[in-house]
């Protein structure tokens, strides 16, 4: 039988401190009812002085591995979505493995700022697929706060902090896990949504720089053109996925991929009115709220999509 990567557990983790949207109100010129019927959002987390990613992606990561029921030394290796680091090097991953106290084995970083997580889980997948690896730690994890100017009121209210993981492992059982990834960057939209410094330019992490209404365009474009890839690859009807795990970014775009599909909202993982836009981190976020929430169960068909800079985009099928 052919080999499958499925996933054991999920875990997240929010900082405590809750911003919203009428203390950015007292900050920048902005409004909480103009914030939420362009984007959706009414609150996010902001992670304190002391805490890094790095401690982001450890709570959520210790959270899931709790979840599943093993131990530590039986995950062979840890890769970590995120576009906020810690430190230039060593890399977030790094970090979650000595925390955790794993056996020595891969851990490593992947960049694809919100696509992030669907690129890692690609990655995981392939190297269970391959026999590499048995079990994988996959966490996206940002500190978005970090990069912002909180004098730009088009980017500061957008963003939060938070982390997400999934534990997956190996499994013989064909049409679980998932069933197929799909990962696409166009390196020539770099300007639409970026950062104007970083290590080798500026010697600074830089503040985010963002076309609102470019990146709003070609994510309802690009987010329909791939759901249409899943579901012919797959050979499938979008009456037969239960749920949609968008990138929590704008309800608005998140309503308009819902219609293309032909989906009620009923059937949409929404976290972006209480976590705001936590790149890599959102999916894995919403999906572990839906999941302890009871929304989301075993044998689910769930699609999960995501749109970040670069352009970067991606997507999986996956049944739960």
């Amino acid at each position: 039988m052919s080999i499958v990567s499925v996933i054991r557990s999920t875990g997240s983790f929010l900082p405590d401190r809750i911003l919203t949207n009428k203390e950015l109100e007292t900050m920048v010129d902005t409004t909480h009812e103009w914030i939420v019927q362009r984007t959706g959002i009414e609150e996010r987390h902001i992670a304190g002085e002391n805490e890094p990613t790095s401690f982001l992606a450890i709570n959520a990561a210790k959270n899931a591995l709790e979840d599943s029921g093993l131990n530590a030394s039986e995950i062979d290796g840890v890769i970590v979505a995120t576009t906020t680091p810690d430190q230039s090097f060593p890399s977030v991953a790094v970090k979650v493995q000595a925390a955790l106290g794993m056996k020595p084995g891969p851990a490593f970083d992947v960049q694809a700022v919100c696509s992030g997580f669907i690129y890692a889980l690609s990655v995981a997948d392939s190297m269970i697929r391959s026999g590499a690896m048995n079990r994988i730690m996959v966490v996206g994890a940002e500190k978005m706060s970090s990069l912002l100017d909180w004098n730009d009121r088009t980017t500061c209210v957008l963003f939060g902090d938070g982390a997400g993981a999934v534990i997956l492992e190996k499994s013989e059982n064909e049409g679980q896990g998932i069933l197929s990834t799909h990962l696409y960057a166009d390196g020539r939209l770099n300007d639409l949504l970026y950062t104007d410094g970083g290590v080798s330019s500026t010697q600074t992490a830089g503040h985010i720089v963002m076309q609102g209404k470019e990146i709003f365009k070609n994510a309802v474009t690009l987010m329909a053109d791939i759901v249409e890839e899943v579901l012919t690859k797959n050979n499938i009807k979008s009456e037969q996925i239960d749920w949609l795990v968008p990138h929590q970014a704008n309800l608005r775009i998140i309503t308009g991929t819902a219609e293309k599909l032909h989906m009620g909202m009923d059937r949409v993982v929404v976290t972006v009115n209480k976590h705001g836009n936590t790149s890599a981190a959102s999916i894995p976020l919403a999906l572990d709220t839906a999941v302890r929430q009871g929304k989301i169960k075993r044998g689910q068909l769930l699609l999960l999509e995501a749109l970040g800079g670069g352009l970067t985009w991606g997507a999986a099928l996956i049944r739960y």
